[in-house]
């Protein structure tokens, strides 16, 4: 295997494949990805970076397959027993990394550890919210009790990595970091991790799906495009995530390598701080302090317009995409038809602006990530030179994604780029995460980082999230973004589409909701 010059040029030693009896050993892989995990505290970040980085590692009650469908993981079976109560039977016979047994007690510590983590960009207490009360009837029966009628649990319960208590008792960040806590029940155990390097992984012989059959992965951070791809190239990587558009036609003529692809549950869109009187980056265009335009639906509606997202699509996503129009994507369930995509008209704009007092513009800077979306800090520099064409002065600022979600969280920022994913497949995820009034304890707008806020949307979403007619709750979602939609309560620009290319050989499993699972990688038969 050809990973000598790789693993020389980030100062590792390349490693080598042992045999096990009964267990069949392709050789040891590589697998580079754009973006690297904030962290493998499992609890740290929901972003799917961070998810995919420890899904290697732990298990979720319930997992979601590569359709986004609910599947058995460490609960066999799930069942609403009445009077909002839901008991979960707990696989038995799993085995933490270090051998001790799992039990309800690792669930029980694992629903007071997750909402509670220090310093989180991407907190994970929307998905333990609705949890009034939690109990082990045995070692391995659960009793979960939720606030409201909330069929949606199943669901939030799918996005929580499950952690042992007696190895998590008193960790910190710094200790799964480390190592001294990261064990897990997946299906690879943790060797290292060098921040922005590489996550080290080691076969868990005795997962309880099934060994992998590689014994060791190395999934390394590879934030540069044309690096990734070159890698790739050379043979010295197996794996890599997030084909960059350009290089997609030349990778799919190769003879020697495959393409997985699959459609993206991820919405790229624009959030605005629609809260604040006076935001730190928009100034009149002489510098001086004015009230935030953001505050005026008609200064929103003339940034939508001002974006040509056909020719964003077209010309640095090689057509790997398609307009969105609002947060969910065509295939959720929610999805509301009669939004369409957001049109472009700068003349209307200017209109917009003037009637809204702003006939001579004003100064904003621009923030978005450079190495977590398809073309990200190229659309941010794209869409600069759309808000000019209108007359608003803007400036860009990109940088990584680890510096760049935690600026969101603290609202640094004024206008900025980003995505969301509803790996849930349903419209009230991103309702809830996304629009609906932040609040802390309850759960709500956690990913609110522009502070919007409607009551009807609130109204909305709540009762969406308490039915369990499935019609009924996609009727309420998707009237919930219509409104929504007619605040311009954040501008929505595109669904794209998740890419992998590997060597020939190997076969990927690709995922919608983007994350990279070294589990999803095989050897072809």
């Amino acid at each position: 295997m050809k990973m000598k010059s790789i693993m020389a040029a980030l100062g590792l030693a390349a490693m080598t494949a042992v045999a096990q009896p009964g267990i069949s050993v392709a050789e040891d892989v590589v697998i580079g990805v754009r973006t690297e995990a904030a962290s493998v505290d499992p609890h740290f970040s929901y972003v799917a970076t961070s998810k995919a980085a420890v899904t290697n590692i732990f298990d979720t009650l319930i997992m979601r397959d590569k359709d986004l469908q609910l599947t058995p993981a460490l609960a066999t079976s799930w069942e609403h027993i009445g009077d909002g109560v839901w008991e979960l039977k707990l696989r038995e016979g799993v085995k933490w990394h270090d051998g001790e047994p799992f039990t309800a007690e690792d669930v029980l510590f694992t629903f007071e550890r997750a909402p509670n983590v220090p310093n989180s960009p991407a907190p994970f207490g929307q998905f333990l919210s609705q949890i009034s009360e939690a109990k082990a009837v045995d070692d391995h029966t659960i009793h979960i009790t939720t606030r409201n009628p909330s069929p949606q649990i199943l669901f939030d319960l799918a996005e929580v990595p499950i952690v042992s208590k007696h190895a998590g008792e008193g960790a910190a960040t710094a200790d799964y970091n480390d190592g001294k806590a990261t064990i897990g029940t997946g299906p690879f155990k943790f060797v290292s991790w060098q921040p922005g390097g590489t996550l080290r992984l080691a076969r868990n012989d005795d997962y309880w799906a099934g060994p992998s059959e590689f014994e060791n992965i190395d999934i390394v951070a590879m934030p540069n495009d044309a690096s990734r791809v070159a890698a790739l190239l050379s043979g010295d990587v197996d794996l890599i995530d997030s084909v960059p558009p350009e290089s997609y036609e030349t990778l799919e003529k190769d003879d020697g390598l495959e393409i997985w692809k699959t459609p993206d549950v991820y919405t790229a869109y624009l959030h605005m701080d629609t809260d604040r009187e006076v935001s730190p980056f928009i100034t009149a265009k002489d510098g001086s302090e004015i009230k935030n335009p953001l505050l005026n639906p008609k200064v929103r509606e003339a940034l939508s317009l001002a974006i040509n997202r056909q020719a964003i699509i077209d010309r640095l996503m090689n057509g790997l995409a398609q307009p969105a129009g609002q947060l969910a994507g065509p295939t959720m369930t929610g999805f509301n038809p009669d939004i369409e995509p957001g049109a472009y008209d700068p003349e209307k704009a200017k209109v917009l602006l003037k009637e809204a007092g702003y006939e001579d513009g004003f100064k904003i800077t621009l923030h978005g990530p450079n190495n977590r979306y398809v073309a990200d800090a190229q659309i941010v520099q794209a869409l600069a030179q759309m808000f000019e064409r209108i007359g608003i002065e803007t400036e860009v600022e990109t940088m990584p994604a680890n510096v760049f979600f935690p600026r969101g969280s603290n609202r640094e920022f004024s206008i900025f780029f980003l995505a969301w994913g509803s790996a849930q497949g349903t419209a009230w995820h991103g309702l809830r995460g996304v629009l609906m009034t932040y609040d802390k304890e309850k759960g709500y707008g956690p990913s609110n980082r522009g502070r919007y806020s409607n009551p009807e949307v609130d109204r909305l979403t709540i009762e969406s999230m308490s039915t369990f007619d499935v019609d009924e709750a996609a009727r309420l979602s998707a009237e919930a973004a219509g409104v929504a939609f007619r605040d311009f309560a954040i501008i929505p620009m595109h669904y794209q589409m998740n890419v992998w290319a590997s060597k020939k050989g190997f076969e990927y499993e690709p995922r919608q909701d983007q994350m990279t699972l070294a589990y999803g990688l095989s050897t072809q038969q």
